[in-house]
């Protein structure tokens, strides 16, 4: 399927003049259709993206005309599987311009994270240095860290803006023995605030001794990843979040120099070239195998092909764009939205210039005093308008306490005084609401999607929350 390019600027003074509509509006018709015919609002991107019609249609035919098998093996079935995985693999490494790499195809974006948790070489000399805004697949490696006696620390971002603190970030990249196995990890583009965080940081943390993992999960869907030129030594990422379907497949891009480097502490099949049982020794293959254990899903991974082909074939620069501007406008829209005492309507968290943001925006809901609507609230009245959106914390807690003003001596107090709890829990002990709501836009929104949720905004003009 090819769609014309439709030359456009990005014109953002209001819904109307969105770019590339009409192009955009054709191809809601004929991929996604089902959106207006069930009376669907989805402002849910970064949560999961949409599939398009062809997706499942190619996708079918292929399963339906032919016979696959276990690819572990010569047999015709077999290698009927292996060559499409085989393309696919290939598919990816070309979309993101990936020959310096390994492709590893996992379950999910927190599949490739665990990888690099389990097999990266952490030792009590070692250190693990993080973002505050980072997803927790992200956070969790720290405990990997941890149990081997490494130390790890978070690079904090300005609570102005949400972006990075530059100064102490460069700070606690330049200190430390130089010759410490030392990994940064941080977001191309954060899943709650939607700031795309400058890639630059990959080379200066390089520079100074570090191994760099990228969480790319939130930025790929919207924006073009050019392994050319900026080279981080991991990527995770999945591929549910780029174009809806399949989900359940994820990949770790490695790069090859920093193969060798990770540290597989197991074995499984299809990971290994040669396994003694009385000897009690085993050999690893040394490509991508390596690292994919067992069966890998090979009915649905030539999927992923068919997703980037329909990638490609809109244009990343143009989904880009698109999305670009459609973000402008709702954040301005919403921040000129607001009481008829002037007070706001809602609070947008993250900067005001939105040149670096994708198309995330996080927020919270005020009544005409400044009092906070409770999430719940919002999200209910937001589904009885069929609209989708997001709340809570986004598994994303650095960020959620920046915003909500939480303490380090509050949260140690929770931490020291409770065994376990629940979010609901953890709002009352701090006597503060926690979360927040979160709508993020994509291939298939249009102006409608657009005026719908500002209309739903809208409706809390003037408004007081319930005792």
């Amino acid at each position: 399927m090819k769609f014309p390019f439709v030359k456009s600027k990005i014109v953002v003074e209001g819904v109307n003049t969105i770019p590339f509509e009409s192009f955009f509006q054709e191809l809601r018709e004929k991929e996604y259709a089902r959106l207006d015919e069930t009376g669907h609002t989805y402002l849910d991107f970064t949560g999961g993206n949409l599939y398009a019609k062809s997706q499942l249609d190619k996708h079918q035919r292929m399963l339906r005309e032919n016979v696959y098998g276990n690819p572990h093996s010569t047999n015709p079935t077999s290698l009927a599987s292996t060559m499409l995985v085989s393309e696919a693999r290939q598919a990816v490494l070309n979309f993101f311009n990936a020959e310096d790499y390994y492709c590893v195809f996992t379950p999910n974006a927190s599949g490739a994270l665990r990888i690099i948790g389990e097999s990266y070489p952490f030792s009590k000399d070692s250190r693990y240095l993080l973002l505050t805004d980072n997803h927790n697949s992200v956070n969790g490696i720290r405990e990997f860290c941890k149990s081997k006696g490494g130390s790890f620390d978070y690079g904090y971002l300005k609570s102005t803006d949400l972006n990075i603190d530059e100064r102490k970030l460069e700070e606690q990249l330049s200190s430390g023995n130089p010759d410490e196995n030392k990994l940064f990890a941080f977001p191309a583009q954060s899943n709650v605030s939607g700031i795309k965080h400058d890639l630059a940081w990959i080379e200066k943390a390089q520079n100074k001794g570090w191994d760099v993992l990228l969480d790319a999960a939130a930025f790929v869907p919207t924006s073009k990843l050019d392994l050319k030129k900026v080279q981080p030594d991991f990527v995770s990422m999945s591929f549910y979040k780029m174009f809806g379907y399949p989900t359940g497949i994820g990949c770790l891009l490695i790069k090859k120099s920093k193969f060798e480097k990770l540290q597989k502490p197991w074995f499984a099949g299809g990971t290994v070239e040669m396994v003694g049982v009385k000897a009690q020794k085993h050999w690893l293959v040394n490509n991508h195998e390596r690292f994919e254990d067992g069966t890998i899903n090979y009915l649905d991974i030539p999927a992923v092909k068919i997703g980037l082909d329909y990638l490609d074939t809109i244009g990343m620069h143009r989904i880009t764009e698109r999305i670009s501007a459609l973000s402008e406008t709702l954040f301005r829209e919403l921040n000129d939205t607001s009481h008829s005492n002037g007070n706001p309507v809602v609070r947008i968290y993250g900067p005001q210039n939105r040149k670096n943001v994708g198309g995330t925006l996080i927020m919270n809901f005020l009544d005409q005093d400044g009092n906070q609507y409770p999430i719940e609230q919002v999200e209910s009245r937001a589904n009885q308008k069929q609209i989708s959106i997001r709340t809570g914390c986004f598994c994303n807690p650095g960020l959620d306490e920046l915003n909500t003003g939480i303490t380090d001596e509050e949260l140690s107090k929770y931490f020291t005084e409770n065994e376990s709890g629940n979010f609901g829990d953890r709002t009352n002990f701090y006597g503060k609401f926690r979360g927040a709501t979160r709508i993020s836009v994509g291939i298939s929104t249009n102006k409608a999607d657009i005026q719908k949720f500002i209309e739903f905004v809208r409706s809390f003009r003037n408004s007081t929350v319930a005792n």
